[in-house]
């Protein structure tokens, strides 16, 4: 057991988030998600499990240790419903919670259309797939760098 690491950030999870690079994405979806074909195409080869947590919880857990670029407009992205673009479920809107409060301000998520969503969870670094029954609890994460001035001391994370 570490401490202050989130409990549902197993080992591969945290391999995973720590071998990404500045600018590489992290895919985190429901249970509806075809995860295990769209992780075989990403960089790591493989779908990282979940299982049994919401995906605003995994958000959650990914967010207290991956921070997210700040070099881009839009590192945070949500599939879309198909057909009504604008409307935001309840899992999103929960999970934009999770964004705003890891991150101190407002950082609304980007709004991508499914298939191309699909296209680009493909060339992520690692699909995380959740235990989540609800529909559109499908996200995208690009993670960025955290400044020495704002480490920890001792350096970066």
């Amino acid at each position: 057991m570490l401490k202050n690491i989130n409990p549902l950030l197993n080992a591969e999870i945290l391999y995973a988030l720590a071998a990404m690079g500045h600018g590489d994405e992290v895919v985190i979806c429901d249970a509806h998600f075809p995860a295990d074909s769209v992780a075989r195409q990403t960089v790591l080869g493989r779908v990282l499990r979940v299982d049994g947590a919401s995906a605003p919880r995994v958000v959650r857990a990914v967010l207290s240790v991956l921070p997210l670029d700040t070099f881009v407009d839009d590192p945070a992205g949500r599939m879309e419903v198909v057909g009504d673009a604008s409307t935001l479920p309840a899992v999103q809107r929960e999970a934009q919670r999770e964004v705003d409060d890891a991150e101190g301000r407002d950082m609304p998520f980007a709004s991508i259309e499914r298939f191309a969503f699909y296209e680009r969870a493909k060339r992520a670094y690692c699909v995380i797939a959740t235990g989540e029954a609800r529909g559109y609890g499908c996200f995208i994460f690009k993670k960025g760098v955290q400044l020495a001035a704002d480490a920890p001391e001792g350096g970066t994370r």
